[in-house]
């Protein structure tokens, strides 16, 4: 039932964010491969067609999961969805603060499943809501998070990839300059590109480091069983966009569900 209910998007995938993401990827891609690469190695000798083939594997990547991320519906609650307090598979029922009545929401007219919230972006509520990300134009929820995660983590393995070929380019640029007495044709795309890199490598660490980290709620099986549960139980297809372990949203494991004596901290 759940499946029928997910639908992509309504409203449109472009905004000013995401052109911006789109032109940055375009630009750290090719100043990386054609400047860098090119000027430090020789885009057409062995070192630069090993590294401008692997460099252009991670931008692919990058772009398949961005695309995906953008794309993929985080979640919807289901029109007929009612929780059921007498369910002994679920052991635990979130209520409002203030009251204790069942969580429900007055703009959307149903209730909330577990760890669902609303949206004021997207004007709906959306299943498992993490954040709403104005660099996907999306929200991040319970269909999407693997492959925004996966997204981020493709972009911090790129963008310091490309910082050190820069390094290593300029200090070969550096040295030819000298000995003709010159200044650098590329200067501006150093800078630029240093401009660009060292700072998106910063935040996009910070928000690796965020999406790992641990928070002390029913909800936390341990480091294993959070990673597996966010990737996936087969470990080979933890870096492909793959979410076919997710199941409806409507319900989570806790750690009531843990085998009694079972440890957390693993």
């Amino acid at each position: 039932m759940a499946a029928a209910d997910k639908a992509k998007p309504s409203k449109t995938m472009l905004s000013l964010p995401v052109s911006v993401v789109v032109l940055a990827i375009a630009y750290i891609y090719f100043s990386t491969v054609f400047v860098f690469i090119d000027r430090w190695l020789g885009l057409f000798s062995s070192p630069g067609i090993m590294n401008a083939a692997v460099f252009s594997a991670l931008a692919a990547a990058c772009a398949l999961t961005y695309r995906a991320a953008i794309s993929t519906d985080p979640g919807r609650v289901p029109a007929t969805y009612m929780p059921d307090v007498e369910d002994a598979e679920s052991p635990i029922h979130e209520i409002k603060r203030k009251g204790g009545d069942l969580r429900y929401c007055q703009k959307c007219s149903h209730y909330k499943p577990p760890r669902a919230h609303h949206c004021r972006v997207c004007k709906r509520c959306v299943l498992r809501m993490d954040h709403h990300c104005i660099w996907i134009n999306n929200c991040v929820g319970h269909a999407n998070y693997k492959v925004f995660f996966i997204f981020v983590l493709y972009a911090v393995i790129a963008c310091i990839y490309s910082l050190v070929l820069l390094v290593g380019s300029l200090a070969s640029d550096s040295i030819q300059d000298e000995e003709k007495n010159g200044r650098s044709s590329f200067r501006t795309v150093y800078v630029v590109s240093g401009l660009l890199l060292v700072p998106l490598s910063i935040a996009l660490c910070v928000l690796l480091e965020k999406g790992g980290s641990i928070y002390k709620h029913p909800y936390d099986l341990g480091p294993y069983e959070n990673l597996t549960f966010v990737l996936g139980p087969n470990i080979l297809s933890w870096l492909w966009p793959t979410a076919n372990h997710i199941g409806s949203g409507l319900r989570y494991r806790t750690i009531y569900d843990l085998p009694k004596g079972a440890s957390t901290s693993k």
